[in-house]
């Protein structure tokens, strides 16, 4: 028996956004309460993630938040000619005030404001424990990435903005692209008639039930590598009911040569050895999984 489009329909449904909203303020009052230094701006403070792509579900609850430093930014300079990356190095001089310096005083401002005990040190993030009035919040300190196209000069200049920033543990660089990735979900849910969020949100609630009844771990299918798995599922894949909509994105889905798929910024394989990439062996598990939910629901 096939899940019936009833089913599908409830699993479709954003979950609560006010609190998210109320987390997001919460968060840019205590950074823009903070005293920073002469010549550093404000950080900027943004939702990404589920609550900032509209693709959360009920039970989803840390919000991610980024606090991203433009003043200080690196560079990716690989697109650019030699001249190019001559006049961007005379328009950028180093500088002093590095990633360690921000993360050090995000973490200030925040125990100033929440309470040291309220905020605690991740490897990713710094994470603010929750409220009756705020949801538990992951904030990312993070300085601005450009990927340069061209360099002429700060006038005549274009490039892909991202985000980036360092695990405490290892030490490794982290580059994501999290307006890019909303800006691209956006247009692709404009382009499928508004099915494709709610799409998501469908694969999201059937992942959710399967760790739920045992048959699969909850760490196989991250929510974001499913968004970015969907995201290359073309466009009339997401048809006019769930029940076709979901046949559709996971028959497509197994025939599909997956090495080309792209995260849903564009930036990046989804598929790698890195901790931001996806297995392909576990996605074509989570597939078989899915198929078997639906040949065997009841």
């Amino acid at each position: 028996m096939s899940i019936p489009e009833s089913q599908l329909e409830i699993w479709s449904h954003q979950g609560a956004v006010t609190t998210a909203k109320k987390t997001h303020e919460s968060i840019r009052k205590a950074l823009d309460s903070h005293i920073w230094l002469p010549g550093v701006s404000k950080p900027e403070v943004y939702l990404q993630g589920s609550y900032k792509n509209t693709t959360n579900i009920r039970g989803d609850s840390d919000v991610d938040v980024v606090a991203q430093l433009n003043s200080t930014f690196q560079p990716d300079l690989s697109e650019l000619t030699d001249h190019q990356k001559i006049l961007h190095k005379q328009a950028h001089p180093d500088a002093t005030y590095l990633w360690k310096h921000f993360r050090a005083d995000v973490l200030t401002a925040l125990r100033n404001y929440f309470g040291d005990s309220a905020v605690s040190i991740g490897n990713k993030s710094l994470k603010v424990v929750g409220n009756s009035n705020r949801l538990p919040a992951d904030v990312v300190a993070c300085l601005q990435y450009k990927k340069y196209k061209y360099f002429n000069s700060v006038n005549d200049q274009d490039y892909i903005e991202g985000m980036v920033f360092y695990t405490l543990r290892e030490n490794r660089k982290v580059i994501n692209f999290p307006k890019v990735h909303y800006q691209n979900g956006t247009e692709k849910n404009g382009r499928t008639a508004s099915r494709y969020k709610p799409t998501i949100r469908v694969f999201k609630n059937a992942r959710t039930y399967l760790v739920k009844q045992g048959i699969i771990s909850k760490d196989l299918a991250p929510s974001y590598f499913l968004e970015c798995l969907l995201y290359n599922v073309p466009d009339v894949n997401f048809t006019f009911n769930y029940q076709n909509t979901f046949c559709s994105v996971v028959s497509w889905l197994q025939k599909a040569n997956m090495t080309n798929f792209l995260c849903q910024h564009e930036q990046f394989p989804l598929f790698g050895n890195t901790p931001e990439q996806w297995s392909s062996s576990d996605s074509q598990y989570f597939l078989q999984m899915l198929v078997n939910l639906w040949n065997n629901w009841n």
